[in-house]
């Protein structure tokens, strides 16, 4: 495919998701969404669209800050920065309103006009670190008798 073809097919796709619009109408059936730091991965294009809707909406009120695209042929990495609210629980932690923000980057291939794999390096631990820290300082503190 052609840089040109798979640039429009990736910047539609991530203005889709900036307006919170139908972003998953860009992948293809069998899509395969992996978290490279835990190797979790989700496939399907309805399980990978409610997966990144959890993160966004259901987990954290976020939006992603784009910082940079790169795209050659049938293939795409973003570089950004996850801004975002906790708002439902992650990693076991209950919600904290913790304000994070980590950078990271996702590299996505595309066959045939659709995104067929996200690859994405999230710093899962760095974000477990933010929300703890939170949580960590709204508990109360002990009582000494």
């Amino acid at each position: 495919m052609s840089t040109n073809k798979t640039s429009e097919v990736i910047n539609s796709y991530l203005s889709a998701l900036l307006d919170r619009g139908d972003f998953a109408r860009y992948f293809a059936e069998d899509v395969r969404w992996t978290t490279m730091e835990t190797g979790d991965v989700v496939e399907g294009r309805s399980a990978v669209r409610d997966f990144i809707t959890a993160i966004h909406t259901q987990v954290f009120d976020a939006r992603p800050e784009l910082r940079s695209l790169f795209v050659d042929n049938d293939a795409a990495i973003l570089e950004a920065v996850f801004i975002g609210k906790h708002i439902g629980e992650f990693a076991g932690i209950s919600p904290t309103g913790a304000e994070i923000r980590v950078p990271y980057s996702v590299a996505y291939e595309v066959k045939d006009g659709m995104i067929t794999e996200l690859r994405a390096y999230v710093p899962i631990l760095a974000m477990v670190k933010q929300v703890q820290e939170e949580a960590d300082s709204a508990a109360p503190s002990p009582v000494a008798v």
